[in-house]
This record gives structure tokens, C-alpha cells and sequence, in this order.
């Protein structure tokens, strides 16, 4: 299966009988917000709904973390659980190009990363799918492809 093909996302179980786990983007399951100090980015990702906070610490692992950003050449990466606030604390070192100050990037604090976590897909099932914010449907059942940036329009 190509990369896109697997992005897309397909349905596991049986489509008919609404059964199985379908893909979704994070954006789909919770926000985050992206704060930075020196060369480290740390990310807050929090769950729409406190019944959505196990799929966070499923799916949204260190390795997951670090195939997503395998493109950024990141040093450690680090996620810690905030089971009260229903949230997860993402912290990658060495991801800003050296800081504010010595990054050339166009983006030296790193607030894009946020917004590319929630691009990352995550398997959702059909019991949870009516707590997913906005409730939405899979990336399986768009008629057209999509970017894995989902469009906001």
C-alpha cells in the first residue's frame, strides 16, 4: 500500500454493518498548542472528550512521534501523560534549528508543529466517532482524496 493510499485511511471490519475502526486525523480526536524554549518544542495535545484520551496514549506514541517528524532529523523525543487534564505533553529536542535566535527557518518557534500533529492519522471506532470534534466523517469516506493537511473549508 503506498503512503498515500495508507493516509487515506481504510476501514477495518465491515463497512456494511458499520463495524471496525476507521482513520481519522488527529485534529479529528483533539487541538494542541505548540510552545518552544531555546532548540526544544514542546507540544500540548489535549482530547476533545475525556473518552478519547486512551487513544492518545494508544496511538500517539514516541515512535509514532518520530516517524512523523522524520523529516525534521529531531534529537530525543519525549511524551508525557497528563491523564487528569486528559492531554499528552510532547517534547522534541533539538527540532527548532538551534532556537529564535539562530534559526534562518521562517518558522523559529516551531508553532507550525502543532498544527502538522493533527494531520497524523489515528484509528477511531464507530462508538467514539460521535464525540470526535467536529463529528466527522473518515478519511476513507471522502469522495475525493485529500491532502493529509485536511482543508479547513
Amino acid at each position: 500500500m503506498s503512503e498515500t493510499s495508507s493516509l487515506l485511511g481504510q476501514a477495518d471490519g465491515d463497512k456494511a454493518t458499520g463495524r471496525g475502526s476507521c482513520r481519522f486525523t488527529l485534529a479529528d480526536v483533539a487541538h494542541a498548542r505548540t510552545g518552544d524554549k531555546g532548540d526544544i518544542s514542546s507540544i500540548a495535545v489535549v482530547a476533545w472528550a475525556p473518552e478519547l484520551y486512551p487513544l492518545l496514549v494508544e496511538q500517539v506514541t514516541e515512535d509514532a512521534l518520530r516517524a512523523h517528524y522524520r523529516h525534521r532529523r529531531l534529537g530525543s523525543v519525549r511524551r508525557y501523560l497528563l491523564p487528569r487534564l486528559n492531554a499528552l505533553n510532547i517534547v522534541l529536542e533539538d527540532a527548532l534549528d538551534g532556537g529564535v535566535n539562530s534559526a534562518l527557518n521562517l518558522d523559529a518557534h516551531g508553532k507550525s508543529f502543532a498544527f502538522f500533529l493533527l494531520t497524523l492519522p489515528v484509528e477511531v471506532p464507530p462508538t467514539l466517532r460521535a464525540l470526535l470534534n467536529p463529528p466527522s466523517k473518515s478519511l476513507s469516506d471522502h469522495s475525493q482524496p485529500i491532502s493529509p493537511a485536511r482543508s479547513l473549508s
